[in-house]
């Protein structure tokens, strides 16, 4: 599949074999019993390895696995609360958010004003402080609370890294 008329080529154990011809390198891959791979189809001239392709593609694979397995992806949990929330409720959703924040996780809080509440914004803002207050060990504040039309929101990040 190689459609460069002249290769470097570099061999099995990393040595470079020079400058060759697209048959002569075919050739020189064969005579190894390996295959002919480009690896730097832009430079001048283009670079091409021999090596067992199939070996590369397992060892490819294999860290692409590994590279997977090692990376946590951040997800952003939402929690609502109401301006009248009770404290045992209070304290049931500051539970949540903590074993989310110790999961690694970003914590989404809303505070939901309907009707009349929304002239009495403080309220919703005292009970967003007092659940920031109480989540303070296990995150920080990413984006402060922000009233946007009925909702009072803001985002906890958590300080655990894992």
């Amino acid at each position: 599949m190689i459609r460069f008329p002249e290769v470097l080529v570099i061999g099995p154990k990393g040595e470079s074999l020079g400058v060759m011809g697209r048959y002569a390198a075919l050739q020189t891959a064969d005579r190894y019993g390996l295959d002919l791979l480009c690896v730097a189809p832009m430079a001048k001239p283009p670079v091409c390895k021999i090596l067992d392709y199939g070996k590369f593609r397992f060892e490819a694979q294999k860290k692409q696995r590994e590279a997977k397995k090692n990376q946590h992806i951040v997800e952003i949990k939402e929690i609502q609360l109401t301006p009248q929330i009770g404290v045992h409720d209070l304290e049931t959703k500051v539970r949540a958010a903590i074993g989310w924040l110790q999961d690694g996780d970003k914590v989404k809080v809303g505070v939901r004003f309907r009707g009349r509440q929304l002239s009495h914004v403080e309220v919703g803002e005292e009970v967003m402080n007092k659940f920031i207050a109480l989540v303070d060990e296990y995150a920080v504040v990413e984006k402060k609370p922000v009233l946007d039309g009925k909702w009072l929101s803001g985002v906890l990040a958590s300080k655990v890294k894992k």
